[in-house]
């Protein structure tokens, strides 16, 4: 049988240059389990408190009132011609009596002048309408 024996004349053992990993990897792996156990478990679920009781009662479809203002800034009430600003007026105060108030879709022309729906806009809300829209402005989006 062969030994291995030191080169070196001395009796001490040569100076080992490598490190000892397997404390090392003992402490990680221990680390690593502690980790997987601590965290929680994921929920793929959302917790909701629903509403309990009746829901409540369907709304009625609110009447809405056409006004379109056309090219010669003539305004018409429901395809209706209304003669002055007067007349205006008089169908506004007449919409602000309805319960529920109705809504005022307001669409003009591309030609109109932005004067008379200014001024459309500012008789209903000087009359107290407050459910105003402006429709029909897709005309005037750029190509």
């Amino acid at each position: 049988m062969a030994m291995n024996l030191p080169t070196s004349g001395g009796d001490e053992p040569e100076v080992m240059m490598d490190i000892n990993t397997t404390p090392l990897i003992d402490v990680m792996l221990v680390l690593l389990i502690m980790l997987i156990i601590t965290i929680p478990a994921q929920l793929h679920s959302i917790n909701l408190d629903m509403a309990t009781g009746t829901p409540p009662p369907v709304q009625q479809k609110p009447n809405i009132v056409r006004i379109d203002i056309d090219a010669h800034n003539v305004v018409h009430w429901n395809s209706k011609a209304l003669t002055d600003r007067a007349a205006l007026e008089a169908s506004l105060a007449d919409a602000k009596t309805q319960n529920p108030q109705p809504e005022l879709h307001i669409r003009a022309q591309a030609t109109t002048k932005y004067s008379a729906v200014a001024g459309v806009m500012a008789s209903a809300q000087r009359m107290g309408l407050t459910k105003l829209g402006i429709v029909g402005t897709e005309q005037f989006a750029a190509p």
